[in-house]
């Protein structure tokens, strides 16, 4: 009986055992990171609020009062494995310490007011999957040691203030399936991209120069394409459309010229369902080869500068179901289908040259150009 007792006594410090022993790389890692976050930007209810290293170790299970949120640590509980903050308005520098934290997967601090460059040493986070710094103050440029991230498969860094091109060696990033860049001030033109990417948003920055299908030629997997809000000029070449996995095309509010537009050599065989090139420069009639996209249900080319009809195809299409067209140079009469009262499509066909559009449509709002305006662009009465 003594003997049994003995045993449990023995035993019973492990049965209540709260030390992690966290790697002190990562502890050191995660105390240099929570010393470059401004104090007065650290709310007393937030998750840095929480990491008190002299009471507690942080992957310490249960976390009781300490280490609360922000950290999730690997299986043995002696690695860091997320560091996904709160958005609680932390202010202050990234610093180039996170590197330690070499077993890290997720890393993810977005809607936040981070501050300064991108730390080159983030190359070191090789098990890296998952990279938010969304909606920050990030400046500078884009570390070409971001290319080095082996393992990452998502990275949004949409929202904040940076600055320079991009990497030229994006294509390197062979697990990348994500990439959103959005909203930045990025310039210069789009480098090879990685080929698994499967979703590209690069869109409110100031990318120039046209498009180039080098950029694209590795990316077989590709489906969404957001390069709205940019400077890109030119003509857009029929390889674009052809893309073979391509689906979502917004390239809006460019300087976009031209668009040359084939159709897919078997029907059916595009999955290509949305495209938007409004707010562009694009001249020349409206191409009729869209209506040959047997999954097309939405078309915008808004306010650019088309001339011609309105091509039949269009009408006799039975996946569109929006169409915009408005703001354009378009004569001819109206396909009847699209301005029914009963018309399945909505969307606009109006500021045009059209004869013939019935008021009351839906489609034919808003009005027609003057005729003088009309008169002008065709350079006497437009054909009918």
């Amino acid at each position: 009986m003594t003997s049994s007792i003995s045993f449990f006594l023995l035993f019973l410090p492990f049965l209540f055992s709260t030390d992690a022993l966290t790697s002190q790389s990562d502890v050191s890692a995660l105390k240099a990171f929570k010393a470059a976050v401004k104090p007065s930007s650290i709310p007393p209810w937030s998750c840095l609020a929480s990491w008190d290293f002299a009471s507690s170790d942080p992957c310490a299970s249960p976390r009781r009062t300490h280490f609360t949120c922000g950290i999730t640590c690997s299986f043995d509980s002696t690695r860091v494995s997320q560091l996904t903050l709160d958005p609680a308005g932390y202010s202050g520098p990234l610093t180039p310490l996170i590197s330690r934290l070499t077993e890290l997967i997720t890393l993810d601090l977005a809607d936040n007011n981070f501050y300064g460059l991108i730390p080159y040493s983030l190359s070191s986070l090789t098990s890296l999957k998952t990279l938010i710094l969304r909606s920050n103050s990030f400046s500078g440029s884009i570390p070409e040691s971001v290319t080095r991230l082996i393992s990452v498969e998502s990275i949004d860094i949409s929202h904040n203030s940076l600055t320079g091109s991009l990497p030229r060696s994006m294509n390197s990033l062979l697990n990348l399936r994500q990439l959103d860049l959005s909203y930045n001030k990025i310039t210069g033109s789009i480098p090879k991209l990685p080929r698994n990417l499967i979703d590209l948003a690069v869109k409110s920055n100031s990318l120039s120069g046209p498009i180039s299908k080098e950029s694209f030629t590795e990316s077989t997997q590709l489906e969404i394409v957001e390069l709205a809000e940019n400077s890109f000029t030119g003509t857009l070449g029929a390889w674009f459309f052809l893309l073979e996995s391509i689906q979502q095309v917004d390239l809006a509010n460019n300087s976009i010229t031209g668009i040359e537009v084939l159709p897919p050599k078997v029907a059916g065989e595009s999955d290509l369902v949305a495209v938007e090139l409004g707010f562009n420069r694009i001249a020349g009639n409206a191409p009729a080869s869209f209506a040959a996209y047997t999954r097309l249900s939405s078309l915008s080319m808004r306010y650019n500068m088309l001339h011609g009809v309105i091509p039949s195809e269009y009408e006799r299409s039975k996946t569109l179901r929006r169409l915009f067209l408005d703001g354009n140079f378009l004569t001819g009469k109206p396909p009847a289908r699209f301005v029914k009262p009963e018309s399945e499509v909505v969307g606009s066909l109006g500021n045009n040259c059209l004869q013939g559009c019935p008021g009351k449509a839906k489609m034919c709002a808003p009005s027609q150009k003057p005729f003088s305006i009309c008169k002008q662009a065709y350079g006497g009465k437009p054909k009918s």
